[in-house]
């Protein structure tokens, strides 16, 4: 079942971009770390958004966040960034679904050292049921499924972006 068409969901990243910008009213750089590559994919269409709008004062810097989803402690979580470019910057973690919050959760790690002056969290999709301390701060969409349901959204390599609810 489509629970968001490419329409729905381009209007859902253009306010996320939007409550982002407020809430960074001020800052010289915001990084987005997109988690793997929905959330790089997803965190592209952000930055899409935030580029035309963003001060021409604050720099937009993208990145990406690199862990086994299935197997979080597999290999150590990395950021594909210099660690000291992320200190006293303030950094959003961006998916496209956020589900027991375990993936974010260990997405987290790599941001420790370096110290950012804040981490938040932005996904497409939040569903309600968490099994980890996770809270995202910018949701496009808040659903509540069963452990059995399946959220797929298609946002990379297409024309149309969809969200669906198997």
């Amino acid at each position: 079942m489509k629970i968001l068409d490419d329409r729905q969901i381009r209007q859902k990243i253009k306010r996320l971009a939007i409550e982002i910008l407020e809430q960074h009213y001020g800052e010289e750089e915001l990084i987005l770390a997109g988690l793997n590559n929905n959330g790089l994919g997803f965190a592209q269409l952000l930055v899409q958004e935030l580029l035309p709008l963003a001060p021409d004062s604050m720099e937009i810097t993208l990145t990406r966040i690199r862990l086994n989803p299935a197997n979080p402690t597999e290999y150590e979580p990395y950021i594909e960034m210099e660690q000291d470019s992320l200190k006293g910057r303030p950094v959003i973690i961006v998916d496209d679904v956020a589900n027991t919050g375990r993936t974010i959760f260990y997405a987290v790690q790599p941001l420790l050292k370096p110290l950012p002056s804040r981490v938040e969290v932005a996904v497409l999709v939040d569903r309600k049921h968490k099994s980890f301390p996770i809270k995202a701060d910018y949701v496009g969409l808040s659903l509540n499924t069963t452990l059995r349901d399946n959220i797929k959204v298609q946002i990379r390599d297409v024309q149309e972006m969809a969200a669906y609810l198997e």
